[in-house]
């Protein structure tokens, strides 16, 4: 895996889905799955990426302490620029949280989950964040960065991810709208999927990439396949890349 000649990490999404190419639902629960999810979460250690990247829904649902809810405007309200923390910064391992209007709530600067080292949080804002929001995120000692007006702006987001935290390599990894942000956007760089062997048939589950409303209409996107390999008798791991 060469660096881009571009000044920005190198990008693989890495997901986990069911053969119906779902990304959560009720397959997780199936003891069929449990091997995938083995898999899945050992070869993240494979790509060695400094950072992952999650979405807002992801996000709540076991990352952030839920939503933030009012805030108090304070005496002192940050500028809208990008703060980092340094101390945390130091970490050099870090969960990049998409969140545009600024929402999420953190009980620390780091969040250390299924027995992973601790994550420092960078959070990504748009200019729809408060400056009530700001404040709140430097007092918990969360870094943030701003990219984009009022939706996210993906390549702006890389540029900033390597220069302000020196990140070379992250991953992507869901939800599936904010998947196919970054895909449409041309910056995905590999495609990784660990295929459980259960179908989930759910109509309301979501699927690996998903194209949004509140996102410009993007057509078809091709990968080439570079790897296929079985896992065990019933699990696969595809790699794509562009």
């Amino acid at each position: 895996m060469e660096k881009n000649n571009m000044e920005r990490p190198f990008v693989v999404c890495h997901m986990l889905a069911s053969l119906d190419g779902k990304i959560d639902g009720a397959f997780f629960g199936a003891p069929e799955a449990a091997p995938a999810l083995k898999a899945y979460g050992e070869l993240r250690n494979f790509y060695g990426c400094q950072a992952t990247l999650y979405g807002t829904t992801t996000m709540l649902g076991g990352y952030a302490d839920g939503r933030v809810g009012a805030l108090s405007a304070g005496n002192v309200l940050p500028p809208k620029k990008d703060w980092v923390n340094p101390t945390v910064k130091a970490l050099g391992n870090f969960i990049v949280s998409v969140d545009p209007v600024g929402e999420l709530a953190f009980s620390s600067s780091a969040i250390g989950k299924k027995g992973r080292p601790a994550a420092h949080v960078i959070e990504a804002l748009t200019e729809q964040a408060s400056p009530a929001y700001l404040a709140y995120l430097q007092k918990q000692g969360v870094s943030y960065v701003f990219a984009g007006k009022d939706r996210l702006d993906c390549p702006l987001l890389l540029q900033k991810l390597r220069n302000l935290f020196d990140i070379e390599k992250l991953m992507v990894a869901g939800g599936g709208t904010v998947n196919w942000s970054f895909l449409a956007a041309g910056l995905i760089d590999e495609l990784s999927l660990v295929i459980a062997p259960v179908a989930d048939g759910g109509t309301e589950s979501v699927s690996i990439f998903e194209q949004s409303e509140f996102l410009p209409h993007s057509g078809p996107v091709a990968f080439h396949l570079t790897e296929a390999k079985a896992m065990n008798e019933d699990v696969l791991w595809l790699r794509y890349n562009r």
